[in-house]
């Protein structure tokens, strides 16, 4: 049996662009709409307005009154072999806004490496980063992928990041570990 959060009212109380889901485009709420929180995983809200779901990020918590998500604290002088399980702590909180479990354990995330930076600079890296979605058409596909840029990029050592979408091999069911099969009484 899957437990499920109550859905939360909330009222918007600035105007705010949020992404339609499963489309990604950009909407604008504005200050006084009722929205319910759906879901409230890796910082982000899944928001039902007005018969629409739509994703909010973090960073405008406080329109629907909500606190921003904390930034790891994570010491500037990090060691590179210690940047690998940092990264896959920030894909786990990278969630598809329909679906609550993140994208790791969705088995979403199929390869973490890092290159050099062309310039040469010896105190970063780039993460390169292969991924692929639950159905090739997503729309929320480039809003994840966004989301994963801008939480790996966060980390000490990260200079830049690459996230290639990939499709093969598909993705089924048998890439989601034991606890994202529980969560979705599978």
């Amino acid at each position: 049996m899957t437990h499920r959060r109550p859905r939360e009212d909330v009222l918007v109380r600035r105007g705010v662009t949020v992404e339609a889901i499963p489309s990604g485009e950009p909407l604008t709420l504005q200050a006084g709409q009722l929205a319910q929180i759906t879901q409230a995983l890796g910082g982000s809200f899944t928001l039902a307005v007005e018969g629409q779901l739509v994703r909010l990020k973090g960073q405008d918590a406080d329109a629907i009154g909500k606190q921003p998500p904390e930034a790891l604290a994570i010491p500037e002088d990090l060691h590179i072999d210690a940047l690998e399980p940092l990264v896959w702590e920030q894909l786990r909180t990278c969630y598809d806004p329909e679906i609550p479990v993140n994208i790791v354990d969705l088995g979403l995330v199929y390869r973490v490496a890092f290159e050099p930076m062309d310039d040469g600079g010896a105190d970063k890296v780039r993460a390169v980063i292969d991924m692929t979605l639950t159905a090739p058409g997503c729309g929320m596909g480039e809003s994840i992928a966004n989301e994963v840029c801008d939480k790996v990029l966060a980390l000490p050592r990260v200079g830049e990041i690459t996230v290639n979408l990939v499709f093969t091999p598909p993705w089924d069911r048998s890439r989601m570990s034991e606890a994202a099969l529980l969560a979705l009484g599978l």
